[in-house]
């Protein structure tokens, strides 16, 4: 029952009625041509004053997410429930059905029908309710758009829907001056795309899905005229959320009016009445918690792209605006997600850790040259769900675990971080070839205290000095992780380059304490290269594509191509790129990374890894380099072809001190080892080109060695590091 009405009201509404019906009369005394003639000389000294959303109609809509392939469908945003259709992919008889229900004359009429107002008003003055409705599709469309339009303050939306004289004639002139300018199939097609269907469909296709899970070019004639009958009153007739029953009644209204207009017969009408009703109701799913079932994994992409997206300046100047392209933009958006080797990325992830267990293994796989991401994938669900027992991160979380940002600054990778001092050796005039006497424990400038001090110096140590110890190159020295030769080599070069060259490669600081050491002490950061500051699966994979992609960094990018949904392409969908390394010293470093994987080098130099596994589980020219954090807290491996860099990194996310342990190293270099294997397969073979021989510089026959042993911990001990990370927190 609708709500009693005032007096005032009353009085308003039957002042209007009288009105109007006066203005019918007079029209039905006037010459026809006169009339069209004022008509026509009203509208267009009026069009142009028409509100900006009237003549360039923004109607939100809905925002889809697809994978790299352009169709499996990730998730969407919206506020509102909406996608646009032209009229041609709406079934005839939906179009015929709503004339019939909301507008018989619509195709005879200027845009106000003034008759069917007065004797409309008039029957709703007389009868008390509001049973006849006198508005035009037109005069409907125009009243759509003003109490949406987002441009528009809440007031003025408000005003839009007003029972006013003020207001009506409003929309009588908006209505007029529409009509001279659009076709009346534009006006139909525009009103079908905005009208509300209740059960939070806007619009006929989202209408076509909320109800029968189907597009609107395929409505039946019984599906079409239980949709046009809810526009009257879309949240009481609404078969879903409303009365059943009184959809039913409304659908035979309609089926009536178009047997009486003539585009069904009296027998169609009669069939479609008798048509049990059959619901298909689906939900579209809106935002990263609501992607495909089976699929919350995705959510971890998902999220890393909205997160990306609120800093494109391309779809507005604040975050707020960006936020709300995102959700009313009607944006389609082609993203560089893998559904693929996301499976397989998620599928290693879990087969190291179950969904329950504490422990996480976050995986990120980049493509070089691009900075696309592929995948990113972690034994935890992407959801809001409880989890059992106050447990924080799992197997529940909408934290950023494999890309980092809000509370998670990341997690140790250990040795993987030699690189940096590799490179920035090679680029400052050391050559592949550069030979250390490297001890079990080496003494350097840092001054320290206890039991890794060596007179009041810190004395890193090898992990395991039978294998490691002894004159080493950067070929073996990366191959066997010597920590001796590479802190070494970081004194010769100087921390603050290796810092500044990690941080090229974009390796980001998210722990303040580390910001803070790279920022004010980053020439006494020795023990950089061992890997002690924080950094994510997706930065470390990126920095190593930049390897692979010899020298040339890519900021990591989650899309492929983004369009408006007007058809034109947004300018966000291409790599940005520049390059950060001489493609020689790229080269050098990737012909060093070949020894950790068991492969070997252009010039023979190879001769012991603490990943050999690698080499035979993926089968083509692979680099990479493992790590260990201190008493094994976290171990890491990051590997890398010409066509994909995939980084894993084994750790509690909510206990750092909570080692992992280095019996799980195996199982991480093997789970990365299968993602990059995935992710060229069936892709071309290609090697590595082979660094110069200035950078090489002069090769030896290496010295027969040991049989590798198991590795320890490659980092300082903890008072050291309690030192040499002083108020990390």
């Amino acid at each position: 029952m609708p709500p009693p009405r005032s007096p005032l009201s009353r009085l308003l509404t039957v002042l209007l009625a009288g009105l109007l019906a006066g203005l019918a009369l007079a029209a039905a005394a006037l010459p026809a041509n006169l009339l069209l003639g004022y008509a026509a000389k009203s509208a267009v000294g009026s069009y142009a004053a028409l509100p900006e959303a009237l003549r360039t109609p923004t109607t939100p809509q809905r925002s889809y997410l697809y994978a790299n392939d352009g169709k499996t469908l990730i998730t969407t945003f919206y506020d509102v429930n909406r996608t646009d259709v032209p009229l041609a992919e709406i079934a005839p008889v939906m179009r015929e059905a709503i004339v019939a229900a909301e507008d018989r004359r619509f195709y005879s009429h200027g845009g106000t029908d003034l008759r069917g107002i007065a004797r409309a008003l008039v029957a709703n003055v007389t009868g008390g309710g509001t049973e006849q409705g006198g508005s035009t599709l037109t005069m409907q469309y125009v009243r759509n758009v003003l109490k949406t339009d987002p441009n528009r303050t809440a007031e003025e939306r408000a005003a839009a829907t007003e029972q006013t004289v003020g207001r009506k004639l409003q929309e009588i002139r908006y209505a007029t001056a529409l009509e001279q300018r659009l076709s009346k199939d534009e006006i139909l097609n525009r009103y079908l795309n905005i009208a509300y269907f209740g059960s939070g469909a806007y619009g006929i296709a989202a209408a076509s899905q909320r109800y029968f899970a189907k597009s609107p070019a395929e409505l039946t004639l019984p599906e079409a005229a239980l949709l046009a009958g809810l526009v009257q009153s879309p949240d009481a007739y609404s078969p879903i959320d409303g009365d059943a029953d009184a959809a039913l009644a409304r659908r035979a209204y309609v089926l009536d009016a178009m047997a009486a207009t003539g585009k069904i017969t009296a027998g169609q009408a009669a069939t479609a009445k008798a048509e049990e009703l059959t619901l298909r109701p689906t939900q579209q799913p809106n935002g990263c918690t609501a992607v495909a079932d089976g699929h919350d994994d995705w959510g971890f992409f998902c999220d890393y792209l909205r997160q990306w997206w609120l800093t494109q300046p391309a779809f507005g100047e604040t975050v707020a605006e960006r936020e709300q392209a995102l959700r009313r933009g009607g944006y389609t958006v082609v993203t560089s997600l893998d559904p693929k080797l996301q499976q397989t990325a998620q599928e290693q992830a879990t087969a190291v850790y179950g969904y329950d267990d504490k422990r996480a293994l976050p995986i990120a796989a980049v493509q070089p040259g691009t900075g696309r991401v592929l995948a990113m994938a972690v034994n935890r669900h992407y959801s809001l769900d409880a989890n059992p027992d106050g447990q924080t991160n799992h197997p529940n979380t909408v934290n950023p675990l494999i890309s980092g940002g809000g509370s998670v600054d990341g997690y140790q990778a250990g040795s993987t971080f030699k690189l940096f001092t590799m490179l920035a050796a090679l680029e400052n005039g050391k050559q592949l070839a550069t030979g250390f006497d490297a001890p079990s424990r080496l003494p350097t400038r840092y001054a320290a205290e206890g039991q890794a001090s060596c007179g009041g110096k810190w004395c890193p140590a090898n992990a395991n000095p039978q294998w490691m110890d002894g004159y080493r190159t950067m070929w073996d020295g990366f191959g066997r992780s010597v920590n001796t030769y590479f802190v070494w080599l970081s004194e010769q070069v100087g921390p603050a380059r290796v810092v500044e060259m990690a941080q090229r490669l974009g390796i980001t600081f998210r722990a303040e304490a580390d910001a803070a050491f790279a920022r004010d002490d980053a020439a006494d950061w020795g023990s950089f290269t061992l890997g002690v500051a924080a950094t994510t699966p997706l930065d470390l994979a990126n920095a190593y594509a930049t390897v692979a992609a010899e020298g040339t960094y890519c900021t990591p990018l989650p899309v492929v191509s983004v369009t408006a949904a007007d058809g034109d392409r947004v300018d966000v969908g291409e790599p940005s790129c520049r390059r950060v390394l001489d493609a020689d010293v790229a080269r050098a470093a990737t012909d060093a990374a070949r020894c950790p994987v068991g492969q070997q080098t252009t010039y023979g130099q190879c001769d012991g890894g603490t990943a050999t596994a690698v080499d035979t589980i993926v089968g083509r020219p692979v680099a990479g380099k493992t790590g260990s954090s201190e008493q094994a807290a976290t171990e890491t491996f990051v590997g890398f072809t010409p066509q994909v860099a995939v980084a894993g990194i084994a750790a509690n996310p909510d206990d750092p001190g909570d080692a992992v342990g280095s019996a799980v190293q195996a199982k991480v270099i093997a789970a990365v080892a299968r993602t990059i294997r995935a992710a060229v397969d069936g892709q071309p073979v290609r090697d590595f080109t082979p660094p110069s021989r200035e950078l090489a510089g002069e090769v030896r026959r290496p010295a027969p060695q040991p049989t590798p042993t198991p590795s320890r911990p490659e980092t300082p001990s903890p008072d050291v590091l309690r030192w040499l990370n002083r108020g990390r927190g």
